[in-house]
């Protein structure tokens, strides 16, 4: 069979990356709030105060919907590895298979077991029990993410493998050289740093809001948003910080295996010493040169290499065929560094605010984190276009070209697919994520009690049956 015409190719990238792009959202929302939840039943427990019970019921709504979203999303990309991507299912199936395997062994057997009992548990077992569910599917969702982003980060750095010389498949010698390959640690701290970043924003973002709209409205605004609002600039300041530290451990990672990748994100075409920063301009594959530049001496050696004098790649080092396309992951990463910059200067100014004892009163603030909600959600998906583009025209680094790794599959059948998922997806998750602002326009202290997850039974009766909550009622009267 003949290999897909390059249409064909780009058309199935870019289904991948719209069906992961939009999955990979609701993965890191249930890693960040699922540790969330862990904190707020620890705190409960400790302190027997109500305001972290009203909590933990109010979001444990919004996890169980994010959840499901996440689940549904990810079994799309399970199919295209098989329809789109056969060949690199085949070649690299026996370590990437195996990793994503372990995943569903370890990780969503343990969530999947404890998560009907954190849903709805809560006044049918103990409470300790039910802490212990509710850890489990916290723990659960953080091994989830490390086995998935062990096998991306072989992909990216691999080790630990040979090449079968008769059928091309990279065979398993090393396991732990597999799972932990240079690269790995890096990103996995990167990642759950941002998922924790991420939720952080929307837990900040939805507690200004309410705070706006109660004084808006002349009303106190409740102590359960209030503790909401403290507990997540605590996080945004502390973690945002970190990031960027985590973030630079990461460039140097990806500086000496991967320098190419480099040397596309900073525009750099020669390799010099001394090299100055980046900060603007259009990078031209066609020319090799990046027009309209903007830089600032000696810079980049000191971000890339921390030494003024240290070595920086250029794409001029590197066959024309493989090399990343710098435009798009020149601006992804920029992106990517000014959100997570914005992030940590919203960080330092709520402790500014705290010092003040003007944290829950200054509107100002209050409208920044509310504008700032979706930013860690982009800073993240800025960062994956970045890693995932940067590693182009590989599959896996050096080794399995993407054109070698597609199906030879008809432009046809995935431009019909492609059409059918944008469509669905538009519908099925744009609902979801209606009913996800819909619930949080809700105070958090608004019969937090009665619309918990243990209720549920209770309002699908209601709706079946009105009259056996009303019968109910009655005989408790009496």
């Amino acid at each position: 069979m003949h290999p897909p015409h390059d249409l064909a190719l780009l058309l199935a990238r870019f289904q991948f990356a719209f069906t992961v792009g939009v999955h990979i959202i609701f993965p890191a929302f249930s890693i960040g709030l699922a540790a969330y939840l862990a904190v707020l039943e620890g705190l409960w427990l400790k302190t027997e105060r109500s305001v972290f019970l009203d909590l933990y019921r109010y979001w444990i709504k919004i996890f169980s919907i994010v959840f499901g979203m996440g689940v549904v999303s990810g079994l799309v990309m399970s199919y295209e590895f098989g329809t789109n991507w056969s060949i690199f299912s085949q070649k690299a199936g026996p370590i990437t298979g195996v990793l994503l395997s372990y995943e569903v062994m370890t990780a969503f057997f343990l969530e999947a077991g404890f998560l009907g009992v954190m849903l709805f548990g809560m006044n049918k077992v103990g409470r300790g029990l039910h802490f212990a569910a509710t850890c489990c599917v916290s723990v659960g969702t953080l091994i989830s993410m490390t086995w998935i982003l062990s096998s991306n980060s072989w992909m990216q750095t691999p080790q630990g493998y040979s090449i079968d010389p008769a059928t091309g498949r990279f065979m398993p010698e090393d396991w732990l050289a597999i799972i932990f390959n240079p690269s790995f640690p890096f990103r996995l701290i990167h990642m759950g740093l941002a998922a924790f970043l991420s939720v952080a924003f929307i837990v900040g973002a939805t507690a200004a809001w309410h705070m706006l709209k109660a004084r808006r409205e002349g009303r106190n605004t409740s102590e359960a948003v209030r503790v909401m609002f403290s507990m997540a600039m605590w996080m945004a300041a502390i973690v945002a910080p970190v990031q960027i530290m985590a973030g630079d451990a990461h460039g140097l990672n990806t500086l000496k295996y991967q320098p190419a990748k480099i040397a596309a994100m900073e525009g750099d075409w020669e390799t010099e010493s001394h090299a100055p920063e980046m900060l603007f301009g259009i990078p031209n594959m066609q020319t090799e040169r990046t027009d309209y530049a903007l830089k600032v001496p000696l810079l980049g050696s000191l971000i890339l290499t921390h030494s003024l004098d240290g070595k920086v790649p250029g794409l001029k080092d590197f066959p024309k065929d493989q090399r990343p396309p710098s435009p798009v992951i020149f601006f992804s990463f920029r992106i990517m560094v000014g959100l997570g910059m914005l992030m940590a200067l919203v960080g330092f100014w709520s402790l500014w605010l705290r010092h003040k004892k003007t944290l829950f009163s200054n509107t100002a603030f209050h409208w920044v984190a509310l504008c700032m909600a979706p930013a860690g959600f982009l800073a993240l998906l800025c960062g994956w276009v970045t890693t995932e583009v940067g590693r182009q025209p590989w599959t896996v680094y050096g080794l399995l070209r993407t054109s070698e790794s597609v199906s030879p599959v008809a432009l046809s059948s995935i431009a019909v697919t492609m059409t059918a998922f944008v469509v669905v997806y538009v519908l099925v998750f744009g609902s979801g994520i209606g009913i996800l602002v819909r619930l949080l326009g809700h105070a958090p202290d608004q019969n937090e009690h009665d619309a918990s997850p243990d209720h549920a039974s209770d309002i699908m009766a209601t709706r079946m049956h009105p009259g056996l909550i009303d019968a109910s009622s009655d005989n408790k009267g009496h």
